[in-house]
């Protein structure tokens, strides 16, 4: 996470942590727990450490349990925050959450870090994938480097 976003995201955390002192105190607070978790720590649905970071702004009905909770936010809501920064920044080009991961696979690349690394952070299982990501290291800020260019 880059440095300048620290104080940005503690603000944040504090802001839901305070929105999920409401929920509880509203009788609501709960996440819901994957699998047997919920019986094997059945207090930790309400506790702060396992409630979503980017929460919904809005309470909805659990389909699974019947239960109102406060689910994560929606990927298309993120892909929506995503273009709208874009365009606020004035980017031309097509910005989306697949093109970011990917601008961010090629910088770790071309700063020297090794592909296992890139894979790692990327959660490939194989690192075959994370090859595609290695074009990068073939260009020069011109563009694509001539193999004459390097004789």
């Amino acid at each position: 996470m880059p440095t300048k976003l620290a104080e940005t995201l503690k603000n944040h955390l504090h802001q839901r942590k305070q929105l999920h002192d409401s929920d509880l105190k509203k009788g609501f607070g709960e996440v819901y727990m994957p699998n047997a978790l919920s019986k094997k720590y059945p207090n930790a649905l309400k506790e702060w450490k396992w409630q979503y970071v980017f929460a919904s702004s809005r309470l909805s009905v659990d389909p699974r349990s019947g239960q109102v909770r406060r689910h994560h936010i929606h990927e298309s809501g993120l892909q929506a925050w995503v273009k709208k920064a874009a365009d606020t920044a004035g980017l031309l080009k097509k910005v989306n959450c697949h093109a970011m991961r990917h601008s961010f696979a090629s910088h770790l690349l071309e700063a020297g870090y090794d592909i296992r690394t890139v894979q790692e952070l990327l959660g490939h299982a194989e690192v075959s994938t994370t090859m595609i990501y290695t074009h990068v290291l073939n260009r020069d800020d011109k563009g694509v480097v001539s193999p004459l260019d390097r004789l």
